[in-house]
């Protein structure tokens, strides 16, 4: 898009900027500046430009019209054709997918995995109806038409769902955790579940507020009729602006990090202990069991076959318990795999932010194609987590394949 600018001097020293939309062909404002005394004023033109100067400024005035080209941020471009793809087909994968695992587990039975996966799923969703169409709408008409109000509330809402998810992601952590390490505090879990999710989303919608007193909608200095949604002019210092960044960033991505890490450590060292105990003690009951063979004694049948019975007895509590601990191992393996998503999307994304908050260093900033690509996949995460709760349970791939055979029925009927 391109935009005609209009300079005429005048003999008193001021030049007059007359700035049009190549589109509409509308004139838009005339502003008047005095080189000497940097004062400007603005007024409304006739649309067919047929102001007479001379008329309100003195004669001798000289008029040039030049086309000026938006700034290639400002236009839709191939950039832009990428995000809205990629976002269209984040937005198909993540609604529909996570529709089913809500579905899924609104029936399942209760536990608590279940629970905090229903709720994540719920982030998830706020994420693929809230901001993936505003993010696709926002990139197709580049600039911001819908007013302030509705600016400062679609970006209120456009933080909750990365709040909300990654304080669920926490939540999961430390149900796991609470769970292997300390499984005789389970009295009141489901309780303390219900709290934690609680907690975590009255501290999401609390950390987005300032979304909406930061947000505001800017007209461009050069071109006023371009508006756009942004933190512009709202921050004193740059101090202030990288405070508020660094709040966001330890909110969303440092302090998950740092409660996910703690507790899958607890976790392993744990499960470390387990195992070594388990070692010992299978050791020393195969030595006991060759000791009271190998004995010279007059009833060494007795004592084998009593020998023998309580091996039996061991084996079945031992089976009984690998039962369970399998079923625990399952969902924790799954929650892992979850946990694991959520880090690895948003690290690349996380770690250029901090390292040009440690350098500093302008020139060697990344390209915005980059960055796009790289946010574009820190928002992944709401499609992978559907995913990743299909390959660990049976009841999903199944309404899976049943909703698709119902679907293809449907389609090919109506053809």
């Amino acid at each position: 898009m391109s935009v005609l600018k209009r300079e005429c001097s005048t003999s008193n020293g001021s030049t007059l900027y007359l700035h049009m939309s190549q589109w509409d062909h509308s004139a838009e404002t005339l502003t008047i500046s005095n080189t000497s005394e940097y004062d400007t004023e603005k007024f409304e033109l006739r649309p067919d430009w047929e102001l007479k100067y001379e008329l309100q400024y003195g004669p001798n005035v000289s008029c040039t019209t030049m086309v000026v080209d938006l700034p290639k941020d400002m236009r839709f471009n191939e950039d832009i054709v990428i995000s809205v793809v990629a976002y269209t087909c984040m937005f198909l994968v993540s609604l529909v997918g996570n529709a089913m695992v809500f579905t899924t587990l609104w029936s399942s039975r209760r536990s608590r995995v279940n629970m905090c996966i229903l709720h994540l799923s719920v982030a998830d969703l706020f994420i693929a109806c809230v901001f993936l169409p505003l993010e696709t709408s926002w990139h197709i008409t580049v600039s911001w038409r819908a007013g302030d109000l509705a600016c400062r509330i679609c970006m209120l809402f456009r933080a909750f769902g990365f709040y909300l998810s990654s304080h669920i992601t926490m939540v999961i952590a430390i149900d796991r955790c609470m769970s292997i390490v300390q499984p005789l505090m389970m009295n009141g879990a489901f309780r303390r579940c219900r709290i934690l999710l609680l907690i975590a989303y009255l501290l999401s919608f609390i950390f987005s507020l300032p979304q909406s007193i930061i947000f505001h909608v800017e007209q461009h200095p050069l071109f006023p009729w371009f508006s756009q949604c942004v933190t512009f002019n709202f921050f004193r210092s740059e101090s202030e602006e990288l405070a508020y960044d660094i709040f966001n960033c330890v909110a969303v991505y440092a302090l998950p990090l740092v409660v996910i890490a703690t507790a899958y450590t607890l976790i392993l060292l744990k499960l470390s202990r387990q195992q070594n105990k388990h070692v010992k003690g299978t050791s020393l009951s195969k030595r006991k069991f060759w000791r009271k063979k190998s004995s010279s004694s007059l009833t060494p049948t007795m004592t084998l076959l009593h020998q023998e019975e309580t091996n039996i007895g061991a084996v079945i509590r031992c089976s009984t318990t690998q039962t369970l601990s399998k079923a625990k191992m399952t969902a924790l393996k799954l929650t892992s795999c979850i946990v694991a998503a959520f880090l690895i999307c948003w690290a690349p994304y996380f770690s250029v932010i901090l390292y040009h908050w440690m350098t500093k260093d302008t020139e060697k900033q990344l390209d915005t194609r980059t960055q796009r690509i790289l946010f574009i996949f820190a928002v992944s995460n709401s499609c992978f987590d559907p995913i990743i709760y299909g390959m660990f349970t049976t009841t999903f791939r199944k309404r899976f394949s049943t909703w698709k055979y119902e679907l293809i029925q449907k389609f090919c009927g109506s053809i």
